[in-house]
């Protein structure tokens, strides 16, 4: 099962492949990778593989059927995608992206992947008593989340 560590060494491929840039793949983390948004944009313009896409998918607790609603593609496309080793369009680019940087602050305030699920999968007081899991389809929920998990990592408690 890929790991957050394999993820971050594949988004640092990506971003010397389509950047051109000199990266130290030993002194980038995924963290100044989010933060690099000139890099982002030219990794959601050249699309992101199946790959990335692989390994994120097999850290997020979202099914393949979720991942198809929230990337606005059919299941059988989705699947066309892995068969073929695909890259995602820019749009499918940006939402990966987004879940990434979810997860990759989500596990910078919990710490590890299974507390950050728990969390994603409890309701919250702070988000309206829903889940964090349920807001992150679409980029108004994922804003909450993105928030209350900053707040979370500054020791706001609502």
């Amino acid at each position: 099962m890929p790991t957050y560590n394999d993820m971050t060494e594949e988004l640092i491929s990506i971003v010397q492949e389509v950047s051109g840039s000199y990266l130290n793949a030993d002194t980038i983390s995924m963290d100044n990778i989010m933060l690099d948004k000139f890099s982002l944009v030219k990794i959601i313009q050249a699309g992101l593989p199946y790959s990335f896409f692989h390994k994120l998918k097999s850290a997020l607790p979202f099914s393949t059927q979720e991942w198809s609603d929230y990337l606005g593609i059919s299941l059988k496309s989705l699947q066309r995608y892995h068969t073929e080793k695909r890259r995602f369009k820019p749009i499918q680019s940006e939402k990966i992206i987004e879940m990434a940087e979810v997860m990759n602050l989500g596990i910078a305030v919990f710490d590890e992947m299974t507390r950050f699920k728990l969390w994603l999968d409890t309701p919250s007081f702070a988000l309206g008593s829903m889940k964090p899991l349920d807001l992150l389809k679409d980029s108004y929920g994922k804003d909450l989340v993105m928030t209350e998990l900053t707040a979370l990592e500054h020791g706001i408690f609502a």
